[in-house]
């Protein structure tokens, strides 16, 4: 009969326990020298070798030709509490057995002796889910059991454990095992069963199982049912999104291409993958480049094995730590929300629509804008302008006012009667020509130490200079740059430092990229003011 692999490939002895060592030394030499307690508390994650341990200790104080604190598993009492055929071994479930009457009855039963073996072991798993009346009962016995019984209490969540009973016993806390401790025992484990394990599977099954070496095995057992394994096989199998999915969805992430996005999105969830552990796994991607993007010295060894210091060096080109704070932020959320979410896939996308339209709302401060900003042009990642007319549906504020409003835009059914031709459609006027002001980097420089540093960084990077009618307009690639050039004094010192430039005065209206303004021919007007003259009917044009 098939065996899952986390139980037949279970540690027999302390040596064989991976990722436990100050607890397996500590063991052993308590047995060489006889120095036992008389209870023991085992905590720690699931999966990280607690019951596995106790069930060693108790074979180990059991054990007629012990090897350097080991069991030799080859004698009679090591061969019966294996094969379960020794009943002064018990293993108790506190999470079926935790009523006050359940515990009486093993308080009764320490009072006899072993019948087959040296000790009486009561392995208690999960002992937190014993009722107060439970613990309390054990209370007395736990602190004075007699010669021949040995308690060991396993559990995962120590805080439900009552300090009188913390304080009656040996406290061990069981350590998450490191990914690569985890990887290779999986290599080991794969080789002994004849499974093709590639080292890249190896590597995503260590960091999926977050370090539990049951949980390991186990996601191992899945991947290995269609044979050979490697990274494809075991994203298929565990619907998670393999190294290369990751960084794929992260660089459409980064140039701000929500179609390829959403695409990824889409073909992951119609592999059956969880979009909710797609984001889950894009944390810990957002977290590996933080860390390699702010450190100074080398983090190779607290970043996941799945991705290596050289391809999230790449990734980072062209992203600031601010952006990549802002990501985390924005998944977190969407994780929040998508645990009671009708639909999940669509608040997955919805999440993918925020992180490629990062507005200035999403950074902590103006500075982590700006430090976005110079990250994007430095790497050459181009910058994302959202025109004004599509803020404008999104509920965004409208646009800084100018010196002057512009006409209306053609289609605008606000427009007045004017602006449209007899047939009710907008005059079809070409659009005026725009030049570039040749007095832009000049005045940029003029402006240094003039204006507010934040104002002036951001015009710098998210705004150009341009002639419309002989006026200066400053037309800016996002809204918050719209809002500093417009806001006073800074607009005054503007005007101030263009007119000097320009040996005259100038006029000077700040726009949001995509406002271009539109001259229309107002033939109705003409029409009126010509009847006017013939009639001799003096008109006063403004």
């Amino acid at each position: 009969m098939y065996q899952a692999l986390y139980r037949k490939w279970r540690p027999q002895t302390f040596a064989d326990v991976i990722g436990q060592q100050h607890i397996t030394d500590t063991l052993r030499a308590q047995l060489q020298s006889g120095r036992l307690s008389h209870a023991y508390l085992f905590t720690g994650t699931r999966g990280t070798g607690k019951t596995t341990c106790a069930k060693i200790l108790a074979r180990a104080v059991n054990c007629e030709h012990p090897v350097n604190g080991d069991p030799c598993n080859e004698c009679a009492a090591c061969r019966g509490i294996l094969d379960g055929s020794v009943l002064d071994v018990t293993e108790i479930d506190a999470a079926s057995n935790n009523g006050v009457d359940n515990i009486r009855d093993l308080r009764d039963e320490t009072r006899y002796t072993p019948a087959q073996v040296r000790k009486r072991v009561f392995i208690i798993d999960e002992v937190h889910m014993l009722s107060i009346g439970a613990f309390n009962a054990l209370l007395k016995t736990l602190e004075e059991p007699p010669e021949h019984v040995l308690f060991i209490l396993a559990t995962t969540e120590l805080h439900k454990v009552p300090a009188t009973i913390l304080s009656r016993c040996q406290r061990f806390d069981f350590r998450r095992i490191g990914a690569e401790d985890i990887s290779r025992r999986l290599l080991d484990v794969a080789a002994g069963e004849g499974i093709a394990l590639t080292e890249g599977a190896a590597r995503l099954i260590a960091r999926l199982a977050d370090g539990a070496m049951r949980d390991a095995l186990s996601m191992l057992d899945r991947a290995a049912a269609a044979g050979a394994v490697d990274e494809k096989t075991v994203t298929a199998a565990l619907g998670v999104m393999g190294q290369d999915d990751g960084i794929r969805l992260a660089e459409h992430l980064k140039t701000g291409d929500l179609a390829a996005a959403v695409g990824l999105l889409d073909e992951y969830y119609n592999a059956g993958r969880d979009l909710a552990s797609v984001y889950d796994q894009m944390l810990g991607l957002i977290r590996d480049a933080l860390l390699v993007k702010t450190s100074k010295t080398d983090v190779s060894a607290l970043i996941s094995p799945a991705y290596s210091v050289k391809t999230l060096q790449a990734l980072c080109d062209g992203l600031a730590s601010s952006t990549l704070i802002a990501w985390s932020r924005i998944i977190s959320d969407s994780l929040d929300h998508m645990r009671t979410a009708a639909n999940r896939r669509v608040e997955a996308e919805l999440c993918a629509v925020r992180l490629c339209s990062l507005g200035a709302d999403n950074y902590d401060t103006l500075g982590g804008r700006v430090e976005a900003l110079e990250e994007k042009l430095k790497n050459g990642v181009p910058v994302q302008m959202v025109p004004a007319a599509a803020a404008q549906q999104a509920g965004d504020v409208p646009p800084p006012p100018s010196d002057d409003d512009a006409p209306p835009l053609p289609g605008d059914e606000d427009a007045p009667d004017w602006a449209r031709e007899e047939d009710g459609t907008a005059a079809d006027t070409p659009k005026q020509e725009v030049t570039l002001w040749s007095q832009w980097q000049p005045l940029l420089e003029a402006l240094t130490g003039k204006i507010n540093i934040g104002a002036h960084t951001n015009i710098k990077l998210s705004a150009k200079g341009v002639l419309e009618d002989n006026a200066l307009v400053i037309l800016c690639e996002d809204k918050m740059t719209a809002i500093l050039a417009a806001k006073e004094p800074t607009i005054s010192v503007i005007r101030e430092q263009a007119a000097k430039l320009n040996g005259a005065p100038i006029k000077v209206k700040v726009r949001e990229a995509g406002e271009e303004l539109v001259v229309k021919k107002n033939i109705a007007v003409d029409e009126l003011i010509d009847r006017a003259k013939s009639m001799d009917i003096q008109v006063k044009q403004l």
